[in-house]
């Protein structure tokens, strides 16, 4: 099973790119509402989440970003939908969120996911530091495998665009404590980077957001479930690149991350 439910609601709005960046590589996807799922729509309309085999949930700004960044996406999820997520996750299916979709997986408390879904969330994607919407190409530094990067050589830099307000990963006061535990787990995926690779150091813009560690990414201990804060379905083509007119690529450096679930997802079958 390859097909991808891309989960929508009011607010969301890089439902259209992601789902061209699925079919670009050959994986059918289908923009599903939320109440589809819920039941909450004519019988003709409901969608199950066990049909699916990716749960993709994309970037935008999920009810207005109110209360905190995928709150309150993540409290309708909560309410309805909790036990089918925690089965689909179990059964080794895949989860991804980007940008929005990052902070409602942390809302969810599917990541980090240290002991599992925990009830509350265990981190934050909170303001950026400079307290400015950052909207530009950044460059990430593959530190550690999991299911959706499979085909990304460790270490390799990828430039692939940041549209964000909240965007700087944190554990507050604990950060020293669990940094350790995203490390010694292997659960950093990416990190921001100088175009050569060199450590961002936190510094902007090379860090857009401030993020602890300089994290871009993180998955759960079980390498299923993935949140990024960069856009990969936004540099799908490689006149996509920020550079693209000087370097001219044959494709966009977000392609090989959706190629990557098109392998994992074959290997499944």
């Amino acid at each position: 099973m390859t097909n991808a439910c891309i989960l929508i609601m009011e607010g969301t709005n890089c439902e259209q790119e992601t789902k061209k960046a699925f079919e670009e590589v050959g994986i059918e996807a289908e923009l599903v509402h939320l109440k589809q799922l819920t039941g909450d729509v004519p019988k003709e309309m409901k969608r199950d989440l066990s049909d699916y085999g990716i749960l993709m949930f994309p970037g935008g700004w999920s009810a207005g970003d109110y209360v905190r960044a995928g709150a309150i996406f993540a409290a309708r999820i909560k309410s309805r939908l909790m036990n089918e997520i925690r089965e689909f996750v179990d059964n080794g299916n895949l989860v991804a969120g980007i940008c929005n979709g990052f902070q409602v997986l942390i809302e969810l408390g599917l990541l980090p996911g240290f002991d599992g879904i925990s009830r509350e969330p265990e981190a934050a994607l909170t303001t950026n530091l400079n307290a400015r919407f950052q909207c530009r190409p950044v460059y990430l530094k593959h530190i550690n495998r999991c299911a959706f990067t499979n085909k990304i050589d460790k270490g390799k830099i990828l430039q692939i665009p940041v549209a964000h307000a909240e965007g700087r990963f944190t554990f507050g006061k604990e950060d020293e404590k669990y940094l350790k535990r995203l490390i010694d787990n292997e659960q950093i995926v990416f990190r921001y980077c100088h175009p050569d690779g060199k450590e961002a150091e936190g510094k902007f813009p090379w860090n857009p957001n401030g993020s602890l560690y300089d994290i871009a990414g993180i998955c759960n201990p079980e390498k299923n479930v993935l949140g990024m804060m960069p856009h990969p379905e936004r540099v799908i083509n490689g006149v996509q690149h920020a550079d693209w007119t000087r370097t001219n690529p044959k494709e966009g450096d977000g392609k090989i991350f959706f190629k990557g679930i098109k392998g994992y997802m074959k290997g499944r079958i």
